[in-house]
C-alpha cells in the first residue's frame, strides 16, 4: 500500500430542509390555522481519528465529500429528518487546514477525536411560527440554510514517543527491527526506507514506541531527497536518537552536523529535544568501535553509544538512556506497524 501522509478534499454540508406552508383541515374545525413544520437541518462533514486508519490514501483517490441535505418540514408541525453526518475516518496525529485562509481547524491526536469540517446548514422554519393577531393564515416559510462548503488539507504526523534520524543506509531500518516487532525493509543502499515505520518497544516493563523516519540529506530542510515530507514526521517526538553510519570519523563528526542543520532548519526547537547519539553497526568495527565512539563524542562534543542492530550490542544501553528521557506515562502505540502492512 502507498504510504500517503498528506491530502486535500472539498467538504461540503447538507442544505437544511426547507419550512412547510400548511394549514390544518380537518372536519368541524372551522378556520384551521397555519401548521407547517420546520425543515430538519443539513447533516455535516466530520473527521474522526481512529488506530485503525494508517494513510490518508483512501481520500487521494476520492476529493470531494458531501453531507445529506435535512427534509422539508411537514403538517401538524411535523419537522423534516436531519440529514446524515459524513463521518470520515482518519489517523491518529492528523491535521485539518483550511486550505484557503491556512487556519488549524482540528489536530486529532488521540483515539476518537472528532473535528467538524463541515457543518450542515440549519432547518427553515414553517409557516406556524409567523401567524400573528394580524396575520393568521401566513402564506410563507423560511428556507432552508446551505451548508457549509470548504477546502481542506489534512497533514499527518506521526505519534511516537521516539525517533531514530540519521543519513540513509544509517542502519535505522535494522535497528529498529531489532528493538521491536517492526518489519521494516532492510538493504544495503540507500534510501531503504521509503516510508517511515513505527515499532513498539518493551524495556525493563514499560513500552514506548519508536519512529524509523527515512534517511535525511544534506538539503532536506529545503526539500532536497525525500525532504521537508519526513522532517515532519519528528515534531511529535519526545527523544531524538542520531544514528551514525562509522564508515569513516570525519563521515560520521560530518553526518551528526548535516542532520543537527537540518533539523534545526526545519523547527529550531528541535535540536533542544532530548537526545542520544549511537554509533551504528559496530559488528563491523569490531574491536574498533569503542575507541571510534569516543573520538567521535570528543568532536561533537556528546557522549556516543556503540551498537549492532544485528548482534544487538549495545541494544541495552541505548533503549536504558532513551527511558531515561521519557516521562514515566509514556504511551505506546497500539501495535508495531509499517504503512506497508496496512
Amino acid at each position: 500500500m502507498r504510504f500517503i501522509d498528506e491530502a486535500r478534499l472539498t467538504v461540503v454540508g447538507g442544505r437544511g430542509g426547507d419550512g412547510a406552508v400548511h394549514f390544518r383541515r380537518e372536519k368541524f374545525v372551522a378556520r384551521g390555522g397555519p401548521d407547517g413544520g420546520d425543515g430538519g437541518r443539513g447533516g455535516s462533514v466530520i473527521l474522526a481519528a481512529t488506530g485503525r486508519s494508517r494513510s490518508l490514501l483512501t481520500y487521494h483517490y476520492r476529493r470531494k465529500y458531501k453531507a445529506e441535505d435535512g427534509v422539508r418540514g411537514g403538517s401538524e408541525r411535523s419537522s423534516g429528518r436531519s440529514g446524515a453526518d459524513v463521518e470520515l475516518a482518519v489517523p491518529i496525529g492528523t491535521q485539518i487546514y483550511d486550505e484557503e485562509t491556512g487556519e488549524l481547524l482540528g489536530d486529532l491526536v488521540e483515539e476518537g477525536a472528532r473535528c467538524v469540517v463541515a457543518a450542515g446548514g440549519g432547518g427553515g422554519a414553517g409557516n406556524a411560527h409567523f401567524a400573528t393577531s394580524t396575520r393568521q393564515a401566513p402564506d410563507f416559510a423560511k428556507p432552508g440554510k446551505p451548508g457549509q462548503e470548504r477546502a481542506i488539507r489534512m497533514e499527518l504526523k506521526l505519534l511516537a514517543d521516539v525517533a531514530l534520524v540519521g543519513l540513509p543506509n544509517a542502519g535505522k531500518s535494522t535497528l529498529i527491527r531489532s528493538i521491536s516487532s517492526s518489519r521494516a525493509r532492510v538493504a544495503d543502499y540507500p534510501f531503504t526506507t521509503l516510508v517511515p515505520n513505527l515499532g513498539v518497544v518493551q524495556h525493563h516493563g514499560r513500552a514506548f514506541t519508536v519512529a524509523d523516519i527515512p534517511g535525511l540529506i544534506e538539503g532536506a530542510s529545503d526539500g532536497a531527497g525525500l525532504g521537508t515530507r519526513f522532517l515532519k514526521h519528528v515534531e511529535r517526538c519526545a527523544v531524538l536518537v542520531y544514528l551514525l553510519s562509522p564508515a569513516e570519523q570525519t563521515e560520521a563528526v560530518a553526518a551528526w552536523h548535516i542532520l543537527r542543520a537540518e533539523l534545526q532548519e526545519h523547527a529550531a526547537e528541535l535540536v533542544d529535544r532530548p537526545s542520544v547519539v549511537a554509533l551504528s553497526k559496530a559488528d563491523v568495527l569490531g574491536e574498533d568501535a569503542d575507541a571510534w565512539a569516543a573520538e567521535v563524542a570528543a568532536r561533537i562534543g556528546q557522549p556516543v553509544l556503540v551498537v549492532s542492530g544485528v548482534s544487538r550490542r549495545g541494544v541495552p544501553a541505548l533503549l536504558d538512556a532513551v527511558a531515561r528521557h521519557l516521562q514515566p506515562q509514556a504511551a505506546p502505540a497500539p501495535e508495531s506497524w509499517s504503512p506497508l502492512d496496512a
